[in-house]
């Protein structure tokens, strides 16, 4: 089986999913995948070994400042021309199967050629009914269009009672905390003013914070850490942290919950699916969230002690693996149910906005 894999790398999230799909796709040796990546420029994706020689593409590329999406912005550097030759020049003769994590260069071109397509992703989770917050009729519609696919396959924190599978959660085995982790907060705001938010940080005295964004350079200020961007050492301050603050983005929170972190989201300001994220996280009683990060809300937030959900949810990668080896002849609905019942959680019920 030939499957050409698509997968939108404007946020470290979706690298994350892929790099779980690349090594459960690996196990099957009769499954060949290639690879393409658009969002970014070539240079600024990190630990891509496992996608040997991928193909990269602009794509579409949102616009953020302090904290908040920017549509004029991102409309006036968006290159529709290079998007449209993108999607028509893309070959993708003698493929079987072709895979979106919502990128809409792979889905568009799929639907162009008659190949069937599959998104896998947290976006296609709303297709269905599923919380949601802030948007309007014309970014809702965005969100549903941008990467149009044959079978959509949405990944959620909970099921909702739709047929949408679990998070795929990419932990590196063998990871255990080194030391003690109590004090011990992370930090992923990439989209945040970080010039003010060391600031804020430093007056806690009694937390250690471990700072990731783009552009940060490694340095150690007493209890304030600043790091470059760069996958294991991520995850092993993940691993070695109490507390989390991040924004209201899909793959981290899934790591997080699945690690029995304690969480506080900063929705970024504009993004629907932030937003509705925001929604489950309250609705789910996951995650404290907070449309400013300031003194008092940290203050609040330590104080109150928070009980941390512990989720455990199963091997989605492995299970989509062998769905996908097998031609996909299973319905998601039961792949769906059948994953549900493998987590602590199950599916339950979902009434009037609360997991039974």
């Amino acid at each position: 089986m030939r499957i050409f894999y698509g997968v939108q790398g404007t946020g470290n999230g979706h690298l994350s999913r892929a790099r779980a799909m690349a090594r459960a796709l690996g196990h099957y040796p009769d499954v060949q995948v290639d690879w393409l990546f658009s969002g970014r420029q070539r240079d600024a994706y990190f630990d891509m070994a496992l996608f040997d020689d991928f193909q990269c593409r602009r794509g579409l590329t949102f616009h953020v400042h302090a904290g908040q999406l920017q549509p004029l912005k991102t409309l006036q550097h968006a290159n529709l021309l290079s998007l449209h030759r993108d999607i028509r020049t893309l070959g993708l003769t003698g493929y079987d199967l072709v895979i979106s994590d919502y990128e809409p260069i792979t889905a568009r071109a799929a639907r162009r050629q008659g190949i069937p397509c599959i998104g896998i992703g947290h976006q296609y989770a709303f297709r269905f009914p599923v919380p949601m917050r802030g948007g309007n009729l014309l970014s809702r519609a965005i969100l549903q269009r941008f990467a149009p696919v044959t079978i959509p396959v949405g990944l959620h924190w909970h099921h909702f009672d739709q047929p949408i599978l679990p998070p795929i959660v990419d932990l590196a085995h063998g990871l255990a905390p080194q030391g003690n982790t109590e004090n011990r907060v992370l930090v992923y705001l990439p989209f945040e003013d970080q010039d003010a938010l060391l600031p804020l940080f430093r007056q806690f005295t009694q937390y250690d914070f471990y700072i990731y964004a783009p552009g940060q350079r490694w340095h150690d200020d007493d209890h304030l850490h600043t790091r470059p961007l760069s996958r294991d050492g991520f995850q092993q301050d993940l691993v070695d942290s109490h507390w989390v603050i991040c924004n209201a983005g899909f793959e981290l929170i899934s790591e997080a919950l699945q690690l029995g972190k304690r969480i506080m989201a900063k929705p970024l300001r504009g993004q629907i699916e932030q937003l509705a994220n925001a929604a489950a996280l309250e609705q789910l009683g996951y995650a404290a969230i907070e449309d400013r990060i300031d003194c008092a809300a940290l203050a609040f937030w330590f104080d109150c002690e928070p009980v941390a959900p512990r989720t455990r949810y199963p091997d989605v990668a492995a299970a989509l693996a062998r769905w996908i080896s097998g031609g996909c002849t299973e319905p998601a609905a039961s792949l769906s149910d059948q994953l549900w019942r493998d987590t602590d959680r199950g599916r339950g019920s979902w009434k009037m906005g609360r997991v039974a």
